[in-house]
């Protein structure tokens, strides 16, 4: 993430100064980098947010018992992994529909930008799987002794509490 923030930052500063004053030329190419970038850096944090179960929640219910709680999770979870498939089916079938084509200034292969979609849905199912697992032995088996930690906020690769 911060590579693609850092290099974002370029095409836009080039961008702005070339509007704002004579200094450099007007650069088309750099608009359509940073479009190309931004993608990328916002398919990039969706992955990690599914990853470390940072994405977007929203808290309806009370606090209620671990093993409701973690049911909670595996419904939404299961909607989570339905949407992942979706990104992975219609992401594959828009990256062989771009696989050929340049993009229109820079002539960068579109197959790179397009590839973003699939691979998103892959890591979502990946990762979405790993936190689906996780919940089902808090349904199955009970929360893990020690007491209450939610597995929301756990590192599932690690084991570490977040």
């Amino acid at each position: 993430m911060a590579v693609t923030v850092a290099i974002l930052i370029v095409p836009v500063t080039l961008q702005v100064v070339s509007r704002y004053t004579a200094l450099i030329p007007s650069w088309i190419w750099t608009e359509e980098l940073s479009r190309f970038l931004f993608i990328w850096m916002i398919m990039l944090g969706a992955m990690i947010g599914v990853r470390e179960a940072t994405h977007f929640d929203v808290d309806v219910w009370p606090e209620l018992k671990p093993r409701t709680n973690a049911l909670l999770r595996v419904v939404s979870m299961v909607f989570v992994l339905v949407f992942a498939l979706v990104f992975v089916w219609y992401g594959y079938r828009f990256l062989m529909f771009g696989w050929a084509q340049t993009s229109e200034l820079a002539d960068l292969p579109m197959g790179f930008i397009f590839a973003a979609w699939p691979l998103t849905g892959l890591t979502w199912f990946a990762f979405g799987f790993e936190r689906l697992r996780a919940d089902l032995k808090i349904v199955i088996d009970g929360p893990p002794p020690g007491g209450g930690i939610d597995v929301t906020h756990r590192d599932i690769g690690t084991g570490s509490v977040v």
